[in-house]
C-alpha cells in the first residue's frame, strides 16, 4: 500500500532536518498552490533559495522542483504574506511527538506561530503573539476546541501518549490494560506512532503483531520498550538512512530510517529525508497525473455505451427492414387475391346495407369459413370500432379497412413499406456513424492502454526538467571552463568584482584585468595547479572581450595578470579606491594586443541542447556548432536572432526548430553589451 500520510516519526525526521537547513532564514514569499498546499520561499545568506512545501493533513518537506503558482493568490495566502513576508524563521518544532509542526516567525507585528496539522483533514493556523488565532486555512467548531478568529489557540487533544515521556513501567501497565486487544493496535493507539512503526517495533523484537496484550511476557514488553527507544534515538539524533521504497508497480513509501518490513522491496537511498520525500511525492503525483490523463477507464465506459447503442440500432434496423418487406408482401397478396378479398369486403358491406348488425354478419361469415367456403376462409376477426376486417392470406395476417377500397388498402401498405425503406436509409447511416465512433474509441483504448505503460515513464522524464539544480557559487558571475579544464570567473559589475576578488580568490589563483577603464576582474581558479599558457591566453581574451573596449569597437586591447596578493584596497595617502576597483602593486604580466572576440555555440547531450560561450578555443573543445562574434553595431534581439538562425542551420532537423524557438536570454550572457556582429562559423 502506497504511503498516504505522515507518521510522527516522519515529522520528527523532517523537523530535525529543517532546523539544520532553514532556521534563521527570511521569508521571501508565500504561495498557495491549491486548497490545502502552501509553498514558502525562504532565503538565507550565502545559501540557495529554499522552497518549503506544507500540505495540511499530508506532507511537509523542502522541494527542489519548480511548481506552477496561481496567478491570483487566495485570501489565506494574502494574509500570510501580510504577516510573514520578510519575517525571520528562528524556530521549527514538533509538538509532543504528534503530527503537528509549529513554525515560529519574528515579524514586524511580533512573534507569530504557524501551526501545521498533519493528521486527519489537516489545517494550517496562524497564531499571534497573544496566542489568539489570526487566520486559518479552514475554520471549525469542535467539541474540544474552536478554530475561529480571535479564539485562543489550543492544540488538538493528544491521540496517545508521547513515547518520549513514557517509562518501561508505564508501558507494561498500559499494555496489560488493553486486555485481549492485538498488541500492534495497542502500541499504535497508546503511543500514537502509527501502524507502520508499531509493526516495525514488533517485527524487530520478534513479537507476533496479533498477539493479545494480556498474553505478553514482561521480557517481551521490555523488548518493545527498548527497541522503540532505539528507533526514537535514531530519528531524533542518530544517523538517518533516508530512502524511497518501491515495488514492481512504483513508489511505495519514503522512510527516514531503514525498516525491516521493507526488506524485500527495492530501496533508493537519498542524502536527506527531505530529498526522499520530495522525490516520492513529486513523482507519485506526476505518475498519477499521467495515468489520470490517459482516461482508459472512461474510454472503456464510452465504448460499452456505444456497443449498446449499436446493438439497439441493429435491432431497430432489422425490425424496420422486416416491416418494410412485410408491408410490400401484404400489398402484393392483396393484388394476387383481389377477387376473393373484394368479395369478402362486399359480404360485410352488403350485410350492413341489408340492416343486419355487425355481429350477425360476422356470425354468418364464420359459419361459411367453417364450411370452407371462399372467400370466408380468409376471415380472422372484425374490429367494430375501426371497421377493419382482419384476414390471413398465405400466412400473412393484416387488416382491411371498410372505409377504403380494396386497392386503397393495398396502396396504404405499399406506402407504409416505402416510408419504412426511407427510414431504413437514416437508420443505416446512424448505425454506420455509431460504428465509426466505436472504432475510434476502441482505437483510443488501445492507445490509452499503451500509454498506461509509457506515460508514467515519460512523466518522470519530463519531471527531471522541472528540477531546480542548485547553483554553484560561480554561476552568479560570468564564467567558462578553459579548453584544458580550468574554471575562469569574471565579475559582472563593481559589486561582483569586489565579491569575486575578496571572497572567492585563493592565493594560488591568477587575476586578469584589461588595461581599459571599466573592465571586469577575471580569476583563473587553479586549485593549486599550474595553469597552461593556453589557459592564460583564453582568460586574457575573456577579460579583453568583456571590457569597455567591446562597446567602443576596439579590435584589440592589452591585458595583464597578477597574483591575488598584489591587489589591495589601499591607495596612496588620501587616494580613494572606488568599489569594485583595486590597487595593483608590483610587476604585471602582459598579453599585448589581445583580440576582442568570443564564440557562442550549441552543446547537444542526450537529445537536449544548451548554449555555451567564451573564448573561441574553449568553445571549440565542447562543440563544433558555434559562431564567432566580434564588436559591431548590430544590437539586442536582432543580433541574438541572427546568432540563433546561424546556429540552427548547423544542427539536425529535429533540433533546428527548438533552437530557433529558444529564448535569446541564453545568448545574451555571452555577448558583451548585447551588441556585435558575426565574424565566422
Amino acid at each position: 500500500m502506497r504511503k498516504k500520510e505522515f507518521t510522527s516519526f516522519d515529522v520528527a525526521a523532517v523537523v530535525r532536518e529543517l532546523r539544520e537547513a532553514v532556521l534563521d532564514s527570511r521569508v521571501n514569499n508565500v504561495y498557495q498552490l491549491d486548497a490545502k498546499t502552501l509553498l514558502f520561499k525562504l532565503r538565507k545568506r550565502d545559501r540557495p533559495v529554499f522552497r518549503m512545501v506544507l500540505e495540511a493533513g499530508k506532507r511537509l518537506y523542502l522541494t527542489s522542483y519548480v511548481v506552477e503558482k496561481p496567478l491570483v493568490p487566495p485570501a489565506f495566502c494574502m494574509a500570510l504574506r501580510k504577516y510573514l513576508r520578510n519575517g525571520w524563521l528562528p524556530g521549527v518544532e514538533q509538538h509532543e511527538f504528534e503530527r503537528v509542526v509549529v513554525f515560529s516567525f519574528k515579524t514586524k507585528a511580533g512573534t507569530m506561530r504557524l501551526v501545521l496539522e498533519l493528521f486527519g483533514d489537516g489545517n494550517i493556523i496562524l497564531v499571534d503573539e497573544k496566542g489568539e488565532i489570526l487566520h486559518a486555512l479552514s475554520y471549525k467548531r469542535m467539541r474540544d476546541r474552536k478554530i475561529l478568529r480571535g479564539e485562543a489557540f489550543l492544540f488538538a487533544p493528544s491521540s496517545g501518549r508521547n513515547p518520549l515521556k513514557v517509562d518501561k513501567e508505564e508501558m507494561l501497565e498500559e499494555l496489560r490494560n488493553f486486555g485481549g486487544v492485538e498488541v500492534v493496535r495497542a502500541v499504535a493507539r497508546f503511543l500514537s506512532v502509527g501502524g507502520v512503526y508499531a509493526e516495525e517495533v514488533l517485527l524487530r523484537v520478534g513479537v507476533d503483531k496479533k498477539k493479545p496484550c494480556n498474553a505478553l511476557s514482561d521480557s517481551e514488553v521490555d523488548g518493545i520498550f527498548e527497541e522503540l527507544q532505539k528507533m526514537l534515538s535514531q530519528v531524533l539524533g542518530g544517523e538517518l538512512e533516508p530512502c524511497v521504497v518501491s515495488d514492481e508497480v512504483g513508489f511505495v513509501d519514503a522512510v527516514p530510517i531503514r525498516l525491516r518490513r521493507y526488506a524485500e522491496f527495492k530501496r533508493q537511498p537519498y542524502e536527506s529525508f527531505n530529498e526522499a520525500l520530495d522525490e516520492f511525492y513529486v513523482r507519485v503525483a506526476a505518475v498519477e497525473g499521467a495515468l489520470a490523463a490517459v482516461e482508459a477507464d472512461e474510454l472503456k465506459r464510452e465504448a460499452e455505451r456505444l456497443r449498446r447503442i449499436v446493438a439497439s440500432q441493429e435491432k431497430v434496423l432489422a425490425e424496420a427492414k422486416a416491416k418494410a418487406d412485410r408491408d410490400k408482401r401484404v400489398g402484393d397478396v392483396i393484388y394476387a387475391h383481389s377477387g376473393e378479398l373484394q368479395a369478402l369486403l362486399d359480404r360485410f358491406l352488403a350485410g350492413k346495407r341489408g340492416g343486419k348488425e355487425w355481429g350477425a354478419v360476422v356470425s354468418e361469415v364464420l359459419a361459411e369459413k367453417k364450411a370452407g367456403l371462399k372467400p370466408s376462409v380468409f376471415f380472422e376477426s372484425f374490429d367494430v370500432k375501426r371497421l377493419v376486417v382482419n384476414v390471413c392470406v398465405d400466412g400473412l395476417r393484416f387488416g382491411l379497412s371498410l372505409r377504403r377500397s380494396l386497392f386503397a388498402n393495398a396502396a396504404r401498405f405499399y406506402e407504409r413499406g416505402k416510408r419504412a425503406k426511407r427510414k431504413l436509409k437514416g437508420a443505416k447511416a446512424a448505425l454506420e456513424e455509431t460504428r465509426k465512433k466505436l472504432e475510434e474509441v476502441e482505437a483510443k483504448i488501445r492507445g490509452a492502454e499503451e500509454l498506461e505503460r509509457v506515460k508514467p515513464v515519460e512523466a518522470v522524464k519530463e519531471l527531471a526538467k522541472r528540477k531546480v539544480r542548485p547553483k554553484e557559487w560561480f554561476e552568479k558571475f560570468r564564467w567558462f571552463v578553459s579548453s584544458d579544464g580550468f574554471l575562469i570567473v569574471a565579475g559582472k559589475d563593481a559589486v561582483s568584482n569586489e565579491v569575486l576578488v575578496k571572497k572567492h580568490t585563493e592565493d594560488s589563483d591568477v587575476v586578469f584585468h584589461a588595461d581599459v577603464a571599466g573592465a571586469p576582474f577575471v580569476v583563473v581558479k587553479t586549485d593549486d595547479k599550474e595553469p597552461s599558457e593556453q589557459c592564460l591566453r583564453e582568460a586574457s581574451e575573456f577579460a579583453a572581450s568583456f571590457s569597455r573596449g567591446w562597446r567602443e569597437g576596439f579590435a584589440s586591447v592589452d591585458v595583464y595578470w597578477v597574483k591575488p596578493e598584489q591587489l589591495s584596497k589601499s591607495g596612496r595617502s588620501g587616494e580613494y579606491v572606488r568599489r569594485g576597483a583595486f590597487v595593483v602593486h608590483g610587476r604585471r604580466n602582459w598579453f599585448r594586443g589581445v583580440s576582442l572576440r568570443l564564440a557562442v555555440g550549441v552543446v547537444v547531450e542526450n537529445g537536449e541542447f544548451r548554449f555555451a560561450g567564451g573564448p573561441v578555443d574553449a568553445v571549440k573543445t565542447k562543440t563544433n556548432v558555434y559562431v564567432v562574434v566580434v564588436p559591431g553595431d548590430l544590437k539586442g534581439k536582432a543580433l541574438f536572432r541572427r546568432v540563433l538562425k546561424f546556429l540552427a542551420g548547423k544542427l539536425p532537423k529535429e533540433l533546428r526548430e527548438r533552437v530557433l524557438k529558444a529564448s535569446v536570454e541564453g545568448i545574451r550572457e555571452y555577448t558583451p553589451y548585447s551588441k556585435g556582429r558575426i565574424l565566422e562559423s
